[in-house]
């Protein structure tokens, strides 16, 4: 059959049919656009905000939400924003895409929730890392200037919390019944506050910590035998109860690589007398999303 036979079978152009072409090809970009653009709050990755009281983490969620920090309470509830990684953070995932790619924008959209820093209310943390989800990684953060000799009342909590957060973690890499149930998040440990005269540069804050963290260690274990020696119950499996390699040497963060467990320690300044520095911090957001 020729074209022109072929047109003659076509029906009569209408003014119905013109206008439904038309809203056709006007509609099918824009619902392309928004089925690219409809990821929701409950798809989006997640950064889990947690550390002691006074570490200074809702004045980072405050300055990455709005660019700045503000003055801020303690906070009594946990608390998610949805944030946005600044123009010239690279996305890993992102990183063979063209930025004309309609789906870039999205991927540099995240949440950060900030949960309570006092002891009392850190169930809202291990809540959320018992039931990960969208949880990409986890920011532990702290006050440098409150790690020193002189305040041992201050690096004691800290380690504790931050030691219980790692044994939490690591359960749940040892304790996964197959390997895809496994969920394996990196942390990064925030040292916050390094513009103050006596904050520890971020070295000394990841040394100190371990140092801290191999005693927390000791005395729990010493704990847990004492309880297995008084209940009887020699078998009452120590082992798990362990942070990273089995022994009586020192704790180190890159221990926890057995576990799939990546930390690193990176040092910034939520509200400095010279301005927010918080660039180390959106990189590692970056580098893990």
């Amino acid at each position: 059959m020729s074209l022109a036979k072929i047109f003659n079978f076509m029906p009569e152009p209408t003014p119905l049919l013109l206008v439904t072409s038309i809203l056709l090809v006007l509609s099918i970009p824009l619902l392309l656009h928004l089925i690219i653009y409809s990821t929701t709050s409950d798809t989006l990755p997640t950064i889990l905000l947690i550390g002691p009281s006074g570490a200074g983490k809702t004045s980072l969620v405050t300055h990455l939400e709005r660019g700045r920090p503000a003055t801020t309470r303690t906070s009594q509830t946990p608390h998610t924003v949805e944030v946005s990684l600044p123009v010239k953070t690279p996305v890993a995932s992102a990183r063979f895409r063209s930025t004309n790619d309609p789906t870039w924008e999205v991927t540099k959209k995240l949440l950060v929730q900030d949960t309570p820093g006092h002891g009392k209310l850190r169930h809202y943390a291990t809540d959320s890392i018992n039931k990960p989800q969208n949880i990409q990684g986890i920011i532990f953060m702290v006050d440098a200037a409150d790690l020193s000799s002189d305040n041992s009342d201050g690096l004691r909590q800290t380690a504790e919390y931050l030691h219980d957060v790692l044994l939490q973690l690591q359960k749940q890499v040892t304790e996964a019944k197959t390997s895809k149930s496994r969920k394996e998040i990196p942390m990064l440990i925030a040292a916050n506050k390094l513009d103050l005269f006596t904050a520890l540069p971020a070295p000394l804050v990841q040394s100190t910590l371990e140092s801290e963290i191999t005693k927390v260690r000791t005395s729990s274990s010493r704990g847990l035998l004492d309880s297995a020696i008084a209940t009887k119950d020699l078998d009452a499996g120590e082992d798990k109860e362990w942070l990273g390699e089995i022994g009586d040497g020192k704790f180190g963060f890159l221990q926890m690589q057995e576990f799939g467990i990546q930390v690193n320690v990176l040092g910034g300044s939520v509200a400095g007398a010279d301005g927010p520095d918080v660039k180390q911090w959106w990189d590692w957001i970056g580098r893990i999303l």
